[in-house]
């Protein structure tokens, strides 16, 4: 064996740590982060590798990219950063569920694809997101994708995607964790797309059922899943109803949402109280 595979190998066993092989042929990549708008990323993933009978096969080790010496606490339990990779075989999906870094991000993007492309020969890339919104709850959601190709942009037009999106970074700040993703696979001729859907501003902290089974339509469409969606319609319906019923018990907030869909804008005090009292509300099971 030459220096640089030995090398190679001592730092594959640093960074990664694996389990098995998994039995992938050429699958697609599907990538959500643990914290997200609407947790829309984590409960898609979750989803996924439930109905999909998800096996985990390895993980990023988290010393290089994350503060372990400010582990958060919930609920008296120290939450330690994840970042694992799971197999849907029988559907041959790869699938990556991770807390976002905070340090080092090339070099963790460029690691979690050194996993997908060398022991799975994924073929293609699609990234989760929530999108903060302005408008209600009781607006359609859409799903938007960005392509970092045109290849994938025509195969992304058989699905009816919203997929002629320009997102440029505000001034002064780094690019969503998602784009620095989808511009990495590129660098490495790997097609992929960034799906992302609007999240009313006043559930970014809570759920958002509804976005998620818009991700999850998409997916089964796209991979022929055969999805249940039972289980998401049921929470779909239950938030509904908890939302009509702040609607009524609280005139104050029925108002702001009315606002909201007569596509008026909301003042930043009425918006704060908007996002607290919802989040009061859905939080205490309505």
């Amino acid at each position: 064996m030459n220096f640089s595979r030995k090398v190679e190998r001592k730092v594959e066993r640093s960074l990664f740590r694996f389990n098995r092989q998994p039995g992938l042929q050429s699958p697609s990549l599907i990538v959500g982060w643990s914290r997200d708008a609407g947790q829309l990323g984590p409960r898609v993933i979750d989803y996924l590798n439930e109905k999909l009978s998800g096996q985990e096969f390895g993980e990023i080790q988290p010393v290089d990219f994350f503060p372990l010496g400010g582990v958060e606490i919930e609920e008296n339990v120290a939450q330690f950063p994840k970042s694992k990779f799971y197999a849907c075989e029988h559907y041959d999906l790869m699938i990556f569920k991770s807390d976002a870094p905070r340090s080092e991000w090339y070099r963790f993007l460029n690691s979690a694809l050194d996993v997908a492309e060398h022991r799975c020969r994924i073929q293609e890339v699609y990234t989760i997101g929530g999108m903060v919104t302005l408008a209600p709850h009781t607006t359609p959601r859409q799903l938007l994708a960005t392509a970092n190709s045109l290849e994938m942009k025509k195969l992304l037009s058989h699905y009816g995607l919203a997929r002629d999106i320009d997102y440029d970074s505000p001034p002064g700040q780094r690019p969503t964790l998602n784009s620095f993703l989808l511009w990495t696979a590129k660098r490495r001729n790997v097609e992929g797309a960034n799906l992302w859907v609007p999240i009313p501003f006043y559930l970014v902290a809570s759920e958002d059922p509804t976005a998620w089974k818009t991700v999850l339509e998409f997916l089964d469409k796209r991979f022929d899943l055969a999805l249940d969606f039972h289980e998401v319609d049921e929470e779909i319906k239950d938030q509904n109803e908890r939302l009509a019923q702040a609607r009524i018990r609280f005139p104050e907030i029925d108002g702001y949402i009315r606002k909201l869909e007569s596509s008026l804008r909301l003042s930043d005090e009425e918006s704060e109280k908007l996002v607290r009292e919802i989040e009061k509300f859905l939080k205490e099971g309505g």
